[in-house]
């Protein structure tokens, strides 16, 4: 069976294709929002078929009901859409993350990075961490060869660190052994937040926008991430020993200590812990 359909790949400029499945390394769903605010006016050029993608009791169509009368499905999509720069497209792949057939997906990428002439692959995504909501967005990067992470932010975190594989990361790990120049940009979210978390989305535009060198759009999202910020101050304003959590992140930050492998671990742990049990510690 056939993975993908092209629509109309002709007359691309230079591309660069940029990745983001929500789930897992999505936190705050900040990789999503950024390309799918990225992509908001985008032109399709390739459809997946969700049928061999998704298992649909797992993440289930939603059904919208009037009146008491079942009238809409909608089911989970992945596509492939352009944007337009001045001098260049950008392919966007976004959507929710894959459960079947990462193997055929994994081939289908290099195909088309293959046959579209994609330069470089850009992925995107979002890991919860020990950091304040207080301070900017720290990122970490990854790239298949030194020297292809820019605006400033660094490959980490040092060591060998083994964590349950993204379908993100695993595209990347493909596209890369075929040749393809490959980096990502991972957004530390303050595990202490659940939901949206838009000041990670806005980084994550700032620093693909660093990397391609344009000015990527941003619709709403500062404003967003204001108030956001407003509610987050507000709740940790009210509970001492939270305050005095977050101020103790604050000075792990200002004394610049990077997270180590074990840090990251074990926020990582947290996190599914938390995801798994619906857990919430401040309100969105």
């Amino acid at each position: 069976m056939v993975l993908y359909r092209v629509i109309d790949g002709a007359g691309l400029i230079d591309p660069t294709m940029v990745v983001a499945f929500d789930g897992w390394v999505d936190a705050g769903s900040a990789a999503t929002t950024a390309t799918a605010t990225l992509a908001a006016d985008g032109e399709v050029v390739a459809t997946f078929d969700a049928d061999q993608l998704y298992d649909y009791r797992a993440r289930r169509p939603t059904l919208q009901i009037r009146d008491g009368r079942p009238a809409e499905l909608s089911w989970p999509e992945l596509d492939l859409r352009r944007v337009h720069l001045a001098d260049r497209d950008l392919l966007v792949l976004s959507g929710p993350e894959p459960d079947f057939r990462w193997h055929e997906l994994a081939a289908a990428a290099v195909e088309i990075a293959r046959q579209f002439g994609v330069r470089e692959w850009l992925s995107l995504g979002a890991i919860p961490a020990a950091v304040p909501h207080t301070r900017p967005v720290p990122l970490l990067g990854t790239e298949s060869r030194p020297g292809l992470l820019r605006g400033g932010v660094e490959p980490g975190p040092q060591g060998v660190l083994q964590v349950p594989a993204a379908a993100v990361s695993m595209l990347d790990v493909a596209v890369a052994a075929a040749g393809v120049p490959a980096v990502g940009y991972f957004a530390q979210i303050p595990h202490y937040v659940s939901g949206p978390y838009p000041q990670a989305a806005l980084a994550l535009l700032e620093a693909a926008g660093r990397h391609l060198g344009a000015e990527l759009p941003s619709l709403g999202l500062a404003e967003e991430a204001r108030q956001m910020r407003t509610r987050l101050d507000a709740a940790a304003s009210t509970d001492e020993t939270t305050r005095a959590y977050v101020e103790r992140l604050e000075a792990m930050v200002d004394e610049a200590r990077r997270p180590s492998g074990g840090d990251l671990i074990g926020e990582i742990e947290r996190f599914l812990r938390d995801q798994g049990s619906g857990r919430t510690d401040l309100p969105n």
